[in-house]
């Protein structure tokens, strides 16, 4: 089997730069017996950024460069000339995307908009040379600063999918084929659970111009807080979604028992996904006749709006896309998108699970950052200045 281009979790290694080392030169030009001191400050270090960029909608990329490392700072020179600061390194990710740092599992930043910078590590300030050490009593101090150390840290990084609207469902609810049926996504579709192995977005046209996103997300079963099928991994990308879509088919013994069930896994996963608006839309609706429809529309929860819709026929779509746009762009849906841009929290993560989590992803390996190679030696003529001319 091919290995996906869908890449939602990674782990990289970066490093920044260090700084230049201060010049110790002292100023040599004919007839100027003593010239003293005019050693150059090194320059700094290459910082690393987190970069958002809205051309980007995995971290495949990112699979392939494992070690990000900034320029170092270079050395000071004579005639007071101060040393070329280090290149900076920006890591271009997709918008949503949250970091942690891989031995800890402290959270580090949330970068969610096309543009928006973030520091992840600072280049080391460079050294002073021997001319700021001058005095009255010390006219030639041979002696200058070193530049500061580099810094090296190990990220995860975690993409959350943003949409407008999330498919939520057990497999074979026909997510994927509404999905295919309301927007121009292919995912792919077939009479077996767990045909859908990664998310897929799709843009759904709506009136006048207007249109919205919508996520596919694999589905999930009875336990998947437990492990059992693909488990919870693929929750995340609903996380930031507006608008919670349930999908249940109509052919099911009890509709209300899995839209209960289906809400009991998002409780396990996240308690907060719990507070977002939530449409049910029961699906196969060919396969019913009114009566039966009317039936189980009685059973239904009462505070919940719901919709019977067939993905194969068509029925039941504009109704569906009516309802959810009322959702999404209700007064009380837009207040908590407003307050929840404001107190969206991302924890630390738990140092036992997280590791668990990261051998789930196959990002277990231990990714060495520093190379024999890249450690300087210095001479002692070259660390003092005497080859400085």
């Amino acid at each position: 089997m091919a290995e996906s281009n869908f890449v939602d979790y990674v782990k990289i290694c970066c490093r920044s730069g260090k700084g230049g080392r201060g010049s110790m030169h002292m100023h040599r030009a004919k007839y100027v017996p003593n010239g003293g001191p005019d050693g150059g400050d090194g320059g700094r270090g290459g910082h690393v950024y987190l970069r958002g960029n809205h051309n980007y909608w995995t971290l495949l990329h990112l699979r392939y460069e494992r070690h990000v490392f900034a320029g170092h700072g270079g050395n000071g020179g004579a005639s007071g000339s101060t040393g070329a600061d280090g290149a900076d390194r920006f890591i271009d990710v997709p918008c949503g995307t949250v970091a942690y740092d891989a031995e800890t599992g402290e959270y580090i930043c949330d970068v969610t908009s096309d543009g928006e910078t973030v520091l992840l590590l600072r280049g080391g300030r460079g050294g002073m040379g021997n001319k700021h050490f001058a005095t009255a009593t010390n006219r030639a101090p041979r002696y200058a600063q070193p530049g500061e150390p580099m810094l090296e840290r190990t990220i995860v990084l975690e993409l959350k999918l943003l949409a407008d609207v999330g498919l939520v469902g057990f497999p074979n609810a026909g997510k994927s084929t509404l999905l295919g049926a309301l927007s121009s996504a292919r995912p792919k579709v077939a009479g077996y659970p767990f045909t859908t192995m990664e998310p897929s977005l799709g843009i759904v046209s709506y009136r006048d111009g207007k249109s919205f996103v919508m996520a596919d997300i694999p589905g999930i079963i009875e336990g998947a807080s437990q492990g059992r099928g693909l488990g919870l991994r693929f929750l995340r990308h609903i996380e930031r979604n507006s608008l919670l879509l349930f999908m249940v088919p109509g052919d099911t013994d009890d509709i209300r028992r899995e839209y209960e069930v289906l809400l009991g896994e998002l409780r396990s996963f996240n308690p907060e996904l719990l507070g977002k608006q939530r449409v049910l839309a029961v699906t196969k609706d060919d396969l019913l006749d009114e009566e039966l429809r009317q039936l189980l529309a009685e059973d239904l929860p009462e505070d919940l709006p719901h919709v019977f819709i067939s993905a194969v026929t068509g029925d039941g779509l504009s109704r569906l896309k009516d309802l959810l746009w009322e959702a999404m762009n209700s007064e009380s849906n837009k207040l908590a998108a407003i307050t929840q841009r404001d107190r969206i929290v991302h924890r630390n993560k738990e140092i036992g699970s997280f590791l668990q989590e990261m051998s789930d992803e196959g990002e277990d390996d231990v990714i060495e950052l520093l190379d024999a190679d890249e450690i300087e030696d210095a001479s002692d003529e070259e660390f003092f200045g005497l080859d400085e001319e």
